[in-house]
């Protein structure tokens, strides 16, 4: 039961508190951003509402909002809302809140929402705790992550809860949340204002995290003197770089946003642009991903989608690993980027992959063919009468008629050879030869 001393508590709390936390939205209207989720028309924003939320996992990149919306349900509902902390939290807390959830449902038919922040951090145990109460609604769940709950939440939760994704924040978003935070009370209470450069590096560090918007907003200010409200301090644009010395745009290793990053650089690099191939490429060096991860994604390109158009491109591509091996970073960088570019300028054929996919569907799928007698092993007794071999060095061009496949499959099946660059040539000259060959 909250009490003048719990009020005196909670004031002391807020004003040591973060911006960001002091800035948090008590209600829908003050939500900024997710207009997809929680904009007007939306399941979510019906459900809060209308007080009848059930179950919902949010999943979103960090300063999106989630917690801020669970913050939203908790100062609307007409239920009890309970936290548990995923990082501290054990099995024994989880109980402990059912059963004190059980007994509201029970003697005053109260329901309980309990929030679970970085839900992806409880383990399987934890996790398993949770579902006889959320599948019989003696809590109703609202969990938070970074990370795609398909991946990292349990099954069986995930088919009693709504996904509910949040995207980053635009630029407007982050804005509105800026000059909030300057002239609310609860915020910089008007002593400050922000010179237009300052704001405009503030957007672009920020990368859609509201969150490490307002934190270097917060420091920021805090390398001023505080103005008044008629005559406010100016934050400037060598404060707010001061304050975030280095911009850290988002990447989760081995989670989506890695995947994301790594598909555009593939598809950049298969596209012959080098210059997107180079801005993805600085983004998971600057992330800290492997650079052995990268080189191998350079290596499979190279015969995927380069292939004998230009074989060269192999080799730098092993070169490349073999530089992500024994060099590291931050020279092999360098190699990395000469690499990729090499890969994204060279002329492109996927013949090579596309004809070893229809080779090995022909193989798994199609009938048992038998080897030719004449391209046989002559190691065994009885070969004198498997037919004359022709070899190919024998005739002028190098090159013979000779039928190579087995009965049933015809030249040109498997391996279409494009019209560009060193796999253009050859197969241009090949069929010259062998019409040379022929006459």
């Amino acid at each position: 039961m909250d009490t003048l001393f719990t009020e005196i508590e909670n004031e002391r709390k807020s004003q040591v508190a973060p911006l960001a936390v002091r800035m948090r939205p008590r209600t829908l209207e003050e939500v900024v951003g997710q207009r997809e989720a929680v904009g007007e028309g939306s399941w979510l924003r019906n459900a809060i509402e209308h007080d009848q939320l059930s179950s919902v996992i949010l999943f979103g990149p960090a300063g999106t909002g989630k917690t801020s919306l669970a913050h939203v349900i908790a100062e609307t509902t007409q239920a009890t809302f309970v936290e548990v902390s995923a990082i501290g939290g054990t099995v024994s807390d989880l109980r402990r809140e059912i059963d004190a959830a059980e007994k509201r449902l029970t003697m005053s038919n109260a329901r309980t929402i309990l929030f679970v922040d970085e839900i992806h951090r409880f383990n399987r145990s934890q996790q398993d705790a949770l579902l006889h109460a959320v599948e019989n609604r003696i809590v109703i769940l609202v969990g938070a992550t970074t990370e795609n709950p398909f991946f990292e939440v349990n099954s069986a939760l995930i088919s009693r809860s709504r996904i509910v994704e949040l995207g980053l924040l635009s630029d407007d978003d982050i804005a509105l949340l800026i000059d909030r935070a300057l002239k609310d009370e609860r915020g910089l209470k008007g002593l400050y204002k922000l010179a237009k450069p300052a704001k405009e590096a503030l957007l672009l560090l920020a990368g859609g995290d509201g969150r490490a918007a307002l934190t270097t907003l917060e420091l920021a200010a805090g390398m001023k003197e505080p103005g008044t409200k008629k005559k406010p301090a100016v934050i400037d644009e060598e404060a707010v770089r001061m304050a975030t010395p280095h911009r850290s745009l988002p990447y989760d290793k081995n989670k989506d946003m890695h995947y994301d990053i790594i598909s555009a650089f593939i598809k950049s690099m298969r596209g012959s642009d080098p210059d997107a191939t180079l801005y993805w490429l600085a983004r998971m060096i600057d992330g800290g991903e492997d650079p052995k991860f990268i080189a191998r994604r350079i290596f499979i390109a190279a015969s995927e989608d380069v292939g004998n158009a230009d074989p060269q491109a192999l080799l730098i591509a092993e070169a490349a690993f073999k530089s992500a091996e024994v060099i590291g970073y931050p020279e092999c960088a360098i190699n990395l980027a000469q690499a990729a570019t090499y890969v994204a300028l060279a002329p492109k054929s996927n013949a090579a992959c596309t004809g070893i996919f229809a080779a090995l569907d022909e193989v798994r799928k199609g009938p048992l063919r038998k080897v030719p007698d004449y391209l046989r092993d002559r190691h065994r007794p009885g070969s004198e009468d498997y037919g004359t071999y022709k070899y190919p060095h024998n005739y002028p061009s190098g090159w013979v008629s000779q039928r190579y496949l087995p009965e049933g499959l015809t030249r040109g099946c498997f391996y279409k050879p494009s019209s560009r660059g060193w796999e253009a040539y050859r197969s241009e000259a090949f069929a010259r030869d062998r019409l040379d060959a022929e006459e």
